[in-house]
């Protein structure tokens, strides 16, 4: 067997056994021969066996001379000197043996093609950089049928890509599209069966062929990729040494290999799929994300804004808005934001506690303040020491209690029941609710004093009909969540998915939305989540309105986008407009009006 004497400067001499179709030579470690030489490259040449002789070729960025006189690259011959850098390298032929038999090679051959095959399925999970794994797939195949090159082709929409493409070289060939034959790979496509070429420009059939001929074809072997029968893509090899020309036998490792690897590139294909989707995803969602609270419009923004403002102090804030818009996580948002964030977040449902239990559990009690106290127990303002208590519903607190409230809020003590003596407490409160305060007060069901105590800042949640693309945005990252916390495959939405999400009213706003995400993710049997999956109509389409109020609707919806593009500014939207500013005002009222759900000035004939 052929060897290489390798003495590198400081007198390391070592003898190097070259059992490799292709070996490699080089200061870098991950060289077959790496040489401790800082005048060499990090890989400085190749020598390249094709079953009878070795040739050696230096790589650009490196000198080489053999025998004496400055080589490129030369046929190596028994006794032959190289001096690359300030290495020198002595070629050794070794002793002439008998050829191994054709049934050992092909035996070798396979063995090496279903060894490649399980060193890539074992990569393949692990694997970030689905293009260098494939290339590192087709060295190896090169390697392995002795080829001067070889394709990875994917058919995408009818068309070739050319996915992977490397020489003898373990190098990338640029323009791999025009080095391979349409020809012979439209006929392995339209045949679903592998082909070898043995001579292709002295081949009957194929030396007509234009892409033949102006290739300068020697020899190619090309082998389907399948996928349940139908053919997605190909491996092509060529040859250009006419020692190792293919034939039929050289075809049966390919083979071999090509049925084993379509089903792993597939999978590959799909993980590397998943793993953009998925990155993606995540991106888009962390873009539209403020803390745990998810959304980019202006209402949203607005609200972003507000807790930024108000969080770091310690004013009462009140947060409104329809059930379900996600009081609570801006709460918790306010409290993480705060300088008390290290202190407890306490929160307690008003409207879900009896009247006559409410007081004890905001207060505490004594031991025998009433039957069945058996000991006495805090409450939570106290619970809530050093940190922020949620009054969630405040509005539905009794009058009595709201008596008690705004006295524990006036002079920050509270007295437990059955007790006299007033304890000092240390909290901030922030209370939501349902309702519209100013009419709850009007008919007498909230005290007003109360109300200017908790409203120091309020912060107006808008319903999740009103949020745009909002929907869509929530949804992917509810669907991101479950999918991870309850290891589900599903990877996104069906676009009717997306278009009935859009569609749907959500009188339940962002809670209905994260439950209905949530039983699709557990049920669905797809990769995708269907409009079915959500438990919602895909061909639901919204009435057809009055032409005027169609008009009024598309009118206001763009004065608002025109509002919003001008950062709030009304002279400038007036002006954008062609309007008067008076127009944009009157906009704004009934659009508060509207929030408030009282009937809207009539002044409409100016009205956008």
């Amino acid at each position: 067997m052929a060897s290489l004497t390798v003495r590198a400067p400081g007198g390391d001499e070592r003898r190097v056994t070259l059992t490799r179709r292709i070996t490699s030579l080089g200061q870098a470690s991950e060289n077959d021969i790496a040489v401790a030489d800082p005048a060499l490259p990090a890989t400085a040449l190749h020598l390249h066996f094709d079953g009878r002789d070795h040739d050696v070729a230096v790589h650009e960025g490196a000198a080489m001379t053999v025998n004496g006189r400055k080589r490129n690259s030369w046929r190596l011959a028994a006794g032959d000197r190289i001096r690359i850098g300030a290495t020198e390298l002595l070629f050794d032929p070794g002793p002439a043996v008998a050829a191994p038999s054709t049934q050992a090679v092909r035996s070798g051959q396979r063995l090496m093609a279903l060894e490649t095959l399980v060193r890539f399925s074992e990569r393949l999970l692990g694997a970030t950089d689905l293009n260098r794994l494939l290339d590192e797939l087709l060295d190896a195949l090169v390697e392995v049928t002795q080829a001067d090159k070889g394709f990875l082709i994917l058919l995408e929409e009818g068309e070739m890509s050319v996915r992977a493409a490397r020489n003898v070289g373990r190098e990338t060939i640029e323009g791999a599209v025009s080095r391979v034959s349409d020809s012979i790979v439209r006929r392995v496509v339209e045949t679903g069966r592998p082909l070898v070429v043995a001579d292709a420009l002295h081949d009957a059939e194929w030396a007509g062929s234009s892409s033949v001929v102006n290739l300068k074809l020697c020899s190619v072997m090309c082998a389907p990729l399948k996928q349940k029968g139908e053919v997605f893509g190909v491996i092509y090899l060529g040859n250009d040494n006419v020692v190792s020309l293919f034939d039929e036998r050289a075809l049966e490792p390919l083979t071999v290999f090509a049925a084993q690897a379509s089903l792993l590139v597939q999978n590959a294909l799909l993980l590397d799929s998943l793993r953009r989707e998925n990155v993606a995803l995540r991106e888009a969602v962390t873009t539209k994300r403020y803390g745990d609270l998810v959304g980019s419009g202006a209402s949203m923004r607005e609200v972003f804004r507000r807790i930024e403002k108000v969080a770091a102090t310690d004013i009462s804030v009140l947060i409104t808005g329809e059930t379900g818009t996600g009081k609570e996580v801006v709460a918790r948002e306010l409290h993480r934001r705060s300088t008390r964030a290290s202190g407890p977040f306490v929160a307690i449902n008003c409207g879900a506690i009896p009247e006559s239990l409410l007081e004890s559990e905001l207060f505490g009690h004594a031991k025998g303040a009433f039957t069945g106290a058996v000991a006495a127990r805090i409450g939570r303002f106290q619970a809530a020491a050093g940190g922020t208590l949620f009054l969630d519903e405040v509005a539905e607190m009794a009058p009595a209690l709201q008596v008690k409230l705004l006295r524990a809020l006036q002079e920050r003590v509270i007295i437990r029941v059955g007790e006299s003596r007033p304890e000092p407490i240390d909290i901030r409160v922030v209370a939501a609710t349902n309702k519209v305060l100013e009419e709850e007060i009007k008919r007498g069901a909230f005290r007003e004093d109360l109300y200017y105590r908790l409203n120091v800042v309020s912060i107006q949640l808008p319903p999740l009909r009103e949020r745009g693309d909002d929907v869509v945005a929530l949804a992917r990252y509810f669907l991101q969540q479950y999918a991870r916390e309850f290891g589900s495959r599903i990877r996104g939405f069906t676009p009717a998915a997306l278009v009935a999400t859009r569609r749907h009213p959500w009188p339940g706003n962002v809670r209905e939305l994260e439950n209905r995400v949530k039983k699709a993710v557990v049920l669905a049997e797809k990769a995708l989540v269907s409009a079915e999956d959500l438990g919602l109509d895909a061909d639901v389409l919204e009435p057809i309105a009055p032409l005027t109020q169609a008009t009024r609707e598309f009118q206001k919806r763009y004065v608002n986008e025109v509002l919003e593009r001008n950062q709030g500014n009304r002279t400038k939207t007036a002006k954008d407009l062609g309007v008067d500013p008076r127009t944009i005002f009157r906009h704004l009222e009934r659009m508060e009006a509207e929030r408030r759900g009282e009937a809207p000035p009539q002044d409409e004939e100016e009205a956008p």
